[in-house]
């Protein structure tokens, strides 16, 4: 099985058939057009979009559901065309598309990790097509957070 170079994970398998094409880049990294997705099972349920072409780029995925399992994508019909998803069907998150937001971690401007559910990583499962999915007039954010603080207990 053909392997990529990973600067966090060393070699990783990169078949063919595990290769999903993003047609329009990412915003930012219009160039990288693909990635293939490692899992770690001490990591679960965290997913990372590593690129096939630099070993130095990965982001760290957590599907939006686990952030928000309320969470409601909508779609543009430019959107549905690029990922080849049929126009006048809702897909089904987890059966026809995987949903995921991208990981933020926690800074000087950030004291705890957030999420991207403003413009989630969305992937076609049946022909390996991604992109990302701007939700502008959805109301999310750009940097959920990803725990909510509890309130502390009084005696």
């Amino acid at each position: 099985m053909p392997l990529i170079g990973t600067k966090y994970f060393g070699p990783a398998e990169c078949a063919p058939d595990l290769v999903f094409q993003f047609p329009l880049g990412l915003p930012g990294f219009e160039q990288e057009r693909e990635f293939v997705f490692l899992d770690r099972p001490e990591t679960h349920p965290l997913l990372y979009m590593q690129s096939v072409s630099n070993p130095g780029l990965c982001f760290i995925l957590l599907p939006i559901l686990a952030a928000d399992p309320h969470y409601r994508l909508t779609w543009l019909a430019e959107d549905k065309a690029t990922l080849q998803l049929d126009p006048a069907k809702e897909p089904e998150i987890g059966k026809d598309i995987l949903c995921a937001g991208v990981l933020c971690a926690a800074d000087e401007s950030r004291p705890a990790p957030t999420v991207n559910l403003l413009a989630p990583i969305v992937l076609n499962l049946h022909n390996r097509t991604g992109m990302q999915v701007i939700q502008s007039e959805s109301g999310y954010s750009h940097r959920h957070p990803l725990f909510v603080p509890q309130e502390a207990a009084t005696c």
